[in-house]
């Protein structure tokens, strides 16, 4: 059977891993999991991302970050556009989350940014979700 939102697996993935204190996490590979995790790296929500190749499409692992007081570094994650209702935005319309502690995910003609890159390189798309 076919997924039909791997993004949103991808989310929930990571929303239960910390949850259950899990150190990683782990999913079928594609090339937009990837640009995610590394954007979730970048902007230190995430300890490190890996693919491992295997005979299908291959593993992403992602190692998830805790503070010293156990607790995780993410506070929310949450899908934005769905396959159902896609919802996109001018460059006008990138706004911070959360007056700027968290941040948006988007993808555009110039890749997939966040939304602090696609504000200063002029750029809206695809909402693809918010982590704070």
């Amino acid at each position: 059977m076919t997924m039909t939102d791997p993004i949103a697996d991808f989310l929930t993935r990571i929303r239960n891993g910390l949850s259950s204190r899990k150190a990683y996490v782990e999913m079928p590979s594609s090339n937009l999991k990837v640009e995610v995790a590394k954007l979730l790296k970048e902007e230190g929500y995430v300890l490190n991302f890996k693919v491992t190749e295997d005979a299908k499409q291959g593993i992403l692992r992602v190692d998830l970050k805790y503070t010293n007081e156990g607790r995780p570094v993410i506070a929310g994650i949450e899908r934005a556009s769905r396959p159902g209702r896609r919802l996109y935005m001018r460059r006008d319309d990138v706004k911070p989350v959360l007056g700027g502690l968290g941040i948006s995910i988007l993808s555009t003609s110039h890749g997939v940014l966040t939304d602090k890159t696609a504000r200063r390189e002029g750029v809206g798309g695809e909402l693809l979700c918010r982590v704070w």
